[in-house]
């Protein structure tokens, strides 16, 4: 679903006009709009065509819809300018981003409590989506091995998920031919905690899925409960089932915020985690990594051994040619911030956080349903019986009028009749700026309060959440 309120419908004609002044003698004074242009124009012309049509999009920093990182200091924007052009998949060329993409993932693999850091696998992705794909493929493999090493079908595997999952675990499941159990989530169990595991693992179960920060809620999913409940499972039937944590934002949060929940490598049935350098990593968009706790864990036979300088690097992606600078970014916080860095900003995101959902909870209209002491991201829906004339989704749009990206979206299976919004705390967006959503937010709900009879429910749709 497409965030922007621009659509194709913004594109009735077929031609860019440009203003006499952007244009220069000689110059067309019309750019085609879905066809090349038949000829040149200045890299100034071109350029503020672009600029122009660019300014369209809503303001990065008040969108509090996107989990992505829309803030860096300026001298991380100088080393992106820098290395715009290198390309992560070209080690021979580019040998030394290589070695900082291993010290990258050698880092994560021991902030995350791998047995032995040295002996772990990982690897940079675009994005958290391709680091899922890849932790599913890897439960596939291993679990393809094990049934064939003891001659028995490989027909009909399943991953077990919640029902709150990102999409891209449905994109897995349904792109490699995996069956995917969903287990609903309700208001007894708004998260995956192992409640009923049983029902739905089986010998065909190629692993379990356990989120750090579920996208519609904010909340963690307890890893160790759903840890124990499989150990029961294994003792009790024999399925020795793996756990991925899908850790996009939790997995860079938690190990400086909760350090005692136990949730990663400490326990021995997680064999993957995947989180997104460009979310909680504090990185620009483009950025996932994912870490396998050792080498048992990634079947070698999904692994190409890329030969540079005379040396050997294994690789492991879906993608080819991709951007080497988000790496080069990645490692550059690392050095910037450390652990105590890491740790002051991702707890300044999170009280922002308890503070706007302290004050969302407080005003009569609204009930929550986290508040940001997880990740810094909360939910709350609108109180039952509070009103007809309005609802979250009516918020949304008369939020959007100040600026604000605040999205209303229904809760995964199990909750689809409830209807929630969702405020993603970041990097950036401070104490000062939460003051002035707050002024907005309470400004609209008096205008729609004020309402003598119901607003029109037609055309509402829902917002791009995650």
């Amino acid at each position: 679903m497409n965030r922007s309120h621009r659509t194709s419908a913004h594109e009735p004609d077929t031609a860019v006009e440009l203003n006499p002044v952007f244009s220069r003698p000689g110059e067309s004074t019309i750019f085609p709009r879905f066809t090349l242009p038949d000829g040149e124009s200045l890299p100034s012309t071109a350029y503020q065509v672009v600029h122009d049509e660019a300014m369209l999009d809503g303001n990065s920093r008040l969108n509090l819809a996107t989990f992505v990182g829309t803030w860096m200091e300026p001298e991380a924007s100088k080393l992106y300018a820098e290395t715009f052009d290198k390309n992560m998949i070209d080690k021979d060329e580019y040998p030394q981003t290589a070695l900082i993409e291993t010290r990258c993932w050698r880092m994560l693999a021991d902030l995350w409590n791998a047995p032995d850091p040295a002996k772990s696998i990982g690897t940079s992705t675009i994005g958290s989506s391709e680091a899922c794909m890849l932790g599913g493929l890897a439960l596939k493999r291993r679990w393809q091995h094990a049934r064939r090493a003891s001659g028995l079908s490989t027909d009909k595997p399943n991953l077990v998920l919640s029902s709150a999952v990102q999409v891209c675990w449905e994109k897995f499941c349904n792109y490699w031919d995996v069956e995917a159990r969903y287990v609903p989530v309700s208001k007894e169990h708004p998260m995956l905690d192992g409640y009923e595991l049983d029902k739905y693992v089986d010998e065909n179960t190629i692993g379990v899925v356990a989120i750090m920060g579920v996208t519609y809620t904010g909340v963690y999913e307890p890893v160790e409960k759903i840890s124990a409940a499989l150990d029961e499972i294994q003792e009790k039937h024999g399925f020795d089932v793996p756990i991925h944590v899908d850790g996009a934002s939790g997995a860079m949060v938690a190990p400086f915020l909760q350090r005692e929940t136990v949730w990663d490598f400490r326990l021995p049935r997680v064999a993957s985690i995947n989180t997104s350098g460009h979310k909680y990593g504090l990185v620009y968009p483009g950025l996932g990594w994912i870490i396998w706790r050792d080498e048992q864990a990634l079947p070698e036979d999904l692994i190409f051994h890329v030969s540079y300088l005379g040396g050997n690097m294994p690789s492991f992606a879906l993608n080819f040619s991709r951007p080497g600078a988000q790496v080069l970014l990645q490692y550059y916080l690392f050095l910037r911030l450390g652990y105590e860095g890491y740790k002051s900003v991702q707890a300044s995101s999170r009280d922002v956080a308890l503070y706007l959902s302290s004050e969302i909870g407080a005003m009569e209209p609204f009930t929550l349903w986290s508040d940001g002491s997880d990740i810094p991201v909360f939910a709350w829906q609108l109180t039952d019986g509070y009103t007809e004339n309005w609802n979250l989704h009516h918020l949304s749009e008369r939020l959007r009028m100040n600026g604000w990206l605040v999205p209303a979206y229904p809760m995964p299976e199990g909750l689809s009749e409830i209807t929630v919004q969702r405020i993603v705390v970041r990097n950036g967006f401070t104490r000062d700026l939460a003051s002035s959503f707050l002024a907005d937010l309470k400004k609209e709900v008096a205008y729609l309060d004020g309402l003598t009879s119901p607003m029109p429910s037609g055309g509402q749709t829902q917002a791009f959440h995650h």
